[in-house]
């Protein structure tokens, strides 16, 4: 979160409480969902979590097996039985945590869970995964769909991916640019990428803060497809559920947001306030 210098003094699990304390008294003083009853209750109990829910009481980090495949000189884990590999540079410990959170993330309970079983990828179907960093999503769909599009800038997650989707390389394309609206030396709108008519089924988008203009650099992409399902990310910022919510409407989507919440608190950029929880996926269907 942006942190006022003075209070960078302050050591981090202190501020953090700090603001645990200014979310419950917020929700002590308004009328509440049931969902945000929820928080309140996990809150007077627990300390702050990203998810502030029991579900991640389940996951030990320190359990996760992360083994070497020396061949590649990358360490790996098993994603839904298929080798999920990590970036040059992290550790088994450093592993364990990064593959903790993803589990964390797609718990059928997580507001962070991209799919669910009305709202799926199915056998066949072209996606774009915008900001993919280690793939997990496109691994969880791998051997179903037709054809996937990886858009990964950092340039430490290339030779995961590649090492991750070599067993079917032939059905995966790796672009190594930004996703924007606009066409730079680093970043290329969807429009201008799928420029010949191509069929997009499910574009999913995690960029952090910037699913706005992956959604404004796809609006011809998004007019041209007769039936289209999308699934991005809302909390980076306070203001993006809303804002993403409007814009996908306008666009023709029909949208629903995950369930329950998250206390969002990560980013030099991000501004935490009330009303503190965010909704964390929104998804949507233009048929």
């Amino acid at each position: 979160m942006k942190i006022p210098f003075y209070k960078k003094l302050i050591p981090r699990s202190i501020r953090l409480n700090i603001l645990k304390g200014q979310i419950v008294e917020n929700l002590e003083n308004r009328d509440l969902n049931a969902e945000e009853q929820e928080v309140l209750i996990f809150l007077k109990s627990h300390s702050l979590h990203i998810f502030p829910y029991n579900f991640p009481e389940k996951y030990k980090q320190e359990d996760i097996l992360i083994e070497k495949d020396s061949e590649k000189g990358l360490l790996y884990t098993l994603w839904e039985g298929k080798k999920l590999y990590f970036k040059n540079g992290h550790q088994r410990k450093k592993a364990q945590v990064y593959f903790n959170s993803l589990l964390l993330e797609q718990d059928p309970l997580s507001p962070h869970r991209y799919l669910t079983e009305n709202f799926d990828v199915h056998a066949g179907d072209v996606i774009v995964d915008v900001g993919a960093a280690e793939g997990n999503f496109t691994l969880s769909v791998i051997e179903k769909v037709k054809k996937v599009y990886i858009f990964e800038v950092e340039k430490d997650w290339i030779k995961a991916l590649e090492a991750t989707f070599d067993p079917w390389k032939e059905k995966v394309e790796i672009v190594q640019k930004y996703v924007s609206d606009e066409d730079t030396m680093d970043a290329i709108k969807l429009d201008t990428f799928f420029n010949n008519g191509q069929t997009v089924n499910f574009i999913k988008a995690d960029v952090e803060g910037a699913e706005a203009q992956v959604v404004n650099g796809a609006a011809g992409l998004i007019k041209s497809q007769s039936s289209l399902k999308i699934a991005v990310c809302t909390y980076h910022r306070q203001s993006d559920a809303e804002e993403l919510d409007k814009l996908l409407k306008n666009k023709g989507f029909v949208n629903h947001f995950s369930d329950k919440y998250m206390i969002f608190h990560y980013g030099k950029t991000n501004v935490v306030k009330p009303p503190y929880l965010r909704k964390a996926v929104l998804r949507g269907i233009k048929a």
